[in-house]
């Protein structure tokens, strides 16, 4: 597979690849930027690395990697300003949006191309791709939960002192404030969360509130997330790669699934090589169900103002 990540040489871009260098799964990795002496320098300094990790090709270029790409992971995004609204971060991100799909379209799609989106607001992204792009529905969709996910498991496993990758507990809905966490079917490793040492509802609750503060505690404490997202695409990616039909929570367009249609968020979706091949509609609380429709309705308030 030939990936090609569009704002390569920046915090998201540069660890996505180094952590699909570290997989070893993909066969090539273009990375593309406005900077672009920075990205040369980003697939030198992973061409460098390759001898001890896996026969991958690394290398920097512009839009015109874009038809030979089997995806395209679009990471380019804006910084928030001093003192910025949030709606007008989401303007100049649309707009960059907007551009870097525009200049993709010109050159052309790969037959059969996936396009990832992981620039924030993922879920607004995703539906303007879904609806700008000329691709496929089900091969638009963006990295929504996935994140927010691996940090809900991994704050969880820390609390209860077992092992990260036992941990069994789902983050849906927006990539943002009105993310759900699906209580109703967490466990470690078959065991439900209550019956663990140390479970009260309000320390669960505390690690979930802290799960969707995470992202403006890194960038408070260091500008911005960068190894954990990387780690977040490659699981995608490797679901791609290996057409393993995974079951992850990623954001593509809902046409009825939970009762929400016309709209791109997370829900448990069955990825494989050509991008979205389903949704899964889980049994779900009643508050976890009306959760997830607050969440899509509050995507649909963001749209309206901003496309």
């Amino acid at each position: 597979m030939k990936v090609v990540i569009v704002g390569g040489a920046g915090r998201v871009g540069s660890n996505t690849a180094f952590a699909l260098q570290l997989g070893g799964v993909v066969q090539e990795v273009g990375l593309v930027d406005v900077a672009e002496d920075a990205a040369r320098g980003e697939a030198l300094d992973l061409l460098h690395g390759s001898a001890f990790v896996a026969s991958q090709r690394f290398y920097a270029g512009g839009y015109e990697l874009v038809p030979e790409a089997d995806l395209v992971i679009i990471t380019a995004g804006l910084r928030r300003r001093p003192d910025e609204s949030r709606l007008a971060l989401i303007n100049r991100n649309v707009a960059l949006f907007r551009e870097v799909l525009g200049r993709a379209k010109e050159v052309g799609w790969k037959e059969g191309a996936v396009l990832l989106v992981v620039t924030n607001p993922v879920d607004v992204l995703t539906y303007l791709g879904v609806r700008e792009s000329g691709l496929p529905p089900e091969r638009v969709f963006g990295l929504g939960t996935m994140l927010d996910t691996t940090r809900f498991r991994s704050l969880l496993a820390e609390h209860f002192g077992v092992d990260p990758t036992q941990v069994d507990a789902l983050i849906l809905g927006e990539h943002g404030d009105s993310m759900v966490p699906i209580w109703s079917t967490a466990t470690v490793n078959g065991v439900p969360l209550k019956n663990m040492p140390g479970y009260s509802e309000a320390a669960v609750q505390k690690i979930f509130e802290r799960t969707k503060g995470s992202g403006a505690e890194m960038i408070r404490l260091k500008g911005g997330a960068g190894y954990a997202v990387g780690v977040a695409v490659r699981e995608v990616v490797h679901a791609m790669s290996l057409d393993r039909k995974a079951v992850l929570p990623v954001s593509s367009l809902l046409q009825g699934a939970y009762d929400i249609r016309q709209v791109c968020l997370s829900v448990p979706t069955v990825v494989g090589r050509f991008g979205v091949e389903g949704h899964v509609e889980m049994e779900l609380w009643p508050k976890e169900l009306s959760g997830l429709q607050r969440s899509a309705e509050v995507l649909r308030e963001t749209i309206g103002k901003v496309l």
